[in-house]
């Protein structure tokens, strides 16, 4: 089904969704191991506390390993300022693209457009920020929330790491968009890159 879908949410996100079906019953077996070793750790005489014990440390586990892997957690996330200049589009003072010389276009953003800025916390989110996989997922999420009636454009800024998402959506949602920026995952390929430079092979 990726041909029907507005924008294709690329190889690196598909092979990121894989593996998170693959990794389920790991989550699963470690969920269960945790709970029991909580209720046997603190052994009450009433079963109900117990069981009690072991719902929230299970609760505990799922809340985690589901924080974890979502992209609000590597960056900063709001919305951007959109501006024309002649034909040319800027978020937030960065050039974006000099595409819109058409006074219908320079219209459409100005009247509808919405923009997410995403900022890297440090270096090490950079990396990952900055994988081309991941800002495909990123432009994948936001466009599958709000749809899209014409033009898309996702720039980064070489110096500080900043990403600028812009485009024309069917539903204008600013507030939608930006939940739908932090709750994209971070695929597999992408936080791999960071282990990696972990290494002594890395560098």
């Amino acid at each position: 089904m990726e041909q029907s879908e507005y924008i294709q949410r690329g190889a690196a996100y598909i092979d990121g969704i894989s593996k998170t079906f693959e990794s389920r019953s790991y989550i699963s077996l470690v969920t269960a191991l945790l709970t029991v070793l909580a209720i046997k750790l603190v052994n009450f005489t009433e079963p109900l506390i117990n069981i009690a014990v072991g719902v929230l440390a299970g609760l505990l586990v799922i809340f985690f390993c589901h924080r974890f892997t979502k992209i609000e957690n590597i960056c900063t996330i709001r919305q951007g300022k959109i501006e024309v200049r002649d034909s040319e589009l800027y978020v937030d003072d960065m050039f974006v693209t000099n595409y819109l010389g058409a006074d219908r276009s320079r219209d459409a953003f100005l009247k509808e457009g919405v923009a997410v800025v995403l900022e890297p916390k440090n270096e090490a989110c950079r990396i990952t920020l900055e994988n081309y996989g991941q800002r495909q997922a990123v432009l994948f999420e936001a466009i599958r929330a709000l749809g899209v009636k014409r033009y898309k454009f996702m720039r980064r800024n070489f110096a500080t790491g900043k990403v600028i998402l812009t485009f024309v959506p069917i539903l204008n949602n600013p507030e939608q968009l930006i939940q739908a920026v932090r709750n994209t995952p971070i695929p597999e390929n992408s936080r791999k890159i960071k282990r990696i430079m972990d290494t002594q092979l890395g560098g």
